[in-house]
């Protein structure tokens, strides 16, 4: 297939501009809330939220739904070997790697109906507009649906798109277990959805990647905007802290001769939210949260002697992370000496600062313009196009969220804003393919 180098090298001053004759191109607003509704038929819970976990009975069914409704629209599939479900609409140059459109279907154990879900639904809409309106795009369209974006049941986040970004082999992200002992692959295989493609962009190619995503955070819902250019996505990174003091007898042992690993945690959950709330790291945007903790041997009576917790640290520039991250580990560690435990400070995860590709970016901002959006971000959480900035042009749209509340069945989106994000991602979807029609032209 044609690589995006190829046509970048010549197009690289071209500025993306939308062909006249996609200006009266609308998303129909009215079908892309009910196909929302559609989608979260499976795994809605009583509260209104979702409890959809990866690879679980319910994500089957949506999947199979994914891909009935695509099928409607020209589409042909690919089912790579992470579960990754690529629905591939031909273009005019079919030797050109298609333009992906992604998010996921997966959600968190107490989650909303708009995180990942609406990233999905706005690019089906894309792809039902386009084919309505007999439209042969120049570069093949596919629809992505990743794999376990969440990580809530195989840790870590993003996990199928990062396989297929290079970050990390099929063969560890097959042996991810849930808590249950289960792994990725035994749960792909058993739902139908382990797939024969390769999980990897040098075997199953991107020309680029759009992601529609809410905001999960309050600013566009304090600037009242519907739509957002995303810049990049700060960096991340995750440990396991394990503690290791001595059990006791509560009533027996003085105070001074404990071991509390429990009070060392505690501790710990103090001195990293001081570090991400005073002094220069605050200010630059720095974050840092413990929101896991498990205890043994959980007797009311005997003091706790082993603790493990989940530590988050997140910032724009990496740098700061590094930082958030020294000041925990001295601090711990003089913590530990002070009441008499032994730790382990594990980062298993790494997922450094993103910047999106400028011309993507301007498709977006143009995009969003024409709606009356100017708002721009950096976003604060991981999503599947970090993996996917890492192999080809990348940007994303953020959607506004109603007091910027995410991971949560309280989770909200206007209707009219969910509208909106699919018709920014159109006007951004369309120019970048006139882009690579025009560039291709020159060549």
């Amino acid at each position: 297939m044609a690589t995006y180098e190829a046509v970048e090298r010549t197009a690289s001053i071209q500025l993306p501009t939308l062909s006249s004759r996609y200006e009266p191109l609308q998303t129909n607003a009215l079908r892309t809330n009910a196909t929302l509704e559609a989608a979260c038929a499976w795994g809605n819970t009583p509260d209104g939220g979702m409890n959809r976990l990866a690879s679980n009975d319910d994500d089957k069914r949506v999947r199979d739904w994914f891909i009935a409704e695509t099928s409607k629209f020209g589409c042909h599939h690919k089912i790579d070997a992470m579960g990754n479900i690529f629905a591939i609409r031909p273009g005019q140059n079919n030797a050109l790697a298609p333009i992906g459109l992604g998010s996921h279907l997966d959600t968190q154990p107490t989650g909303g109906k708009y995180d990942g879900i609406l990233g999905v639904i706005s690019a089906m809409e894309v792809l039902q507009t386009i084919h309505e309106n007999k439209i042969t795009t120049y570069a093949p369209l596919a629809v992505i649906n990743w794999t376990n974006e969440e990580g809530a049941r195989f840790p870590p986040a993003m996990l199928c798109s990062g396989v297929w970004g290079g970050a990390f082999t099929t063969e560890y992200g097959h042996s991810r277990t849930d808590p249950e002992g289960l792994t990725l692959k035994e749960e792909l295989e058993r739902i139908g959805y382990l797939g024969e493609t390769e999980c990897s962009f040098e075997k199953n190619p991107l020309t680029a990647h759009f992601e529609v995503h809410i905001e999960q955070g309050p600013v566009l819902d304090q600037a009242e905007e519907a739509a957002a250019v995303v810049k990049g996505v700060q960096s991340i990174r995750w440990y396991n802290v394990g503690l290791v003091g001595r059990e006791a007898h509560t009533g027996t042992t003085p105070m001074n001769r404990r071991s509390d690993a429990l009070l060392g945690a505690a501790k710990m959950i103090v001195e990293t939210n001081r570090f991400v709330t005073e002094g220069e790291v605050a200010a630059r945007g720095g974050r840092a949260t413990i929101a896991v903790i498990n205890s043994s041997p959980q007797s009311i009576n005997t003091i706790a002697g082993h603790v493990d917790f989940g530590l988050d640290i997140r910032a724009p520039a990496d740098s700061d992370v590094e930082l958030i991250e020294a000041m925990c580990r001295k601090r711990f560690a003089e913590i530990c000496d002070e009441i008499g435990l032994e730790m382990t400070f594990d980062n298993f995860w790494v997922s450094p600062a993103v910047n999106f590709d400028p011309t993507m970016i301007e498709c977006v901002r143009s995009s969003a313009r024409e709606i009356g959006c100017t708002t721009e971000l950096v976003s604060g959480a991981g999503h599947d196009s970090v993996y996917t900035n890492k192999k080809v042009p990348t940007a994303m749209i953020f959607v506004r969220c109603r007091d910027g509340i995410s991971h949560n069945p309280a989770e909200y989106t206007r209707p009219e804003d969910c509208a909106a994000g699919a018709q920014v991602l159109l006007g951004a979807y369309l120019r970048y393919d006139d882009y690579l029609r025009r560039a291709a032209a020159k060549m």
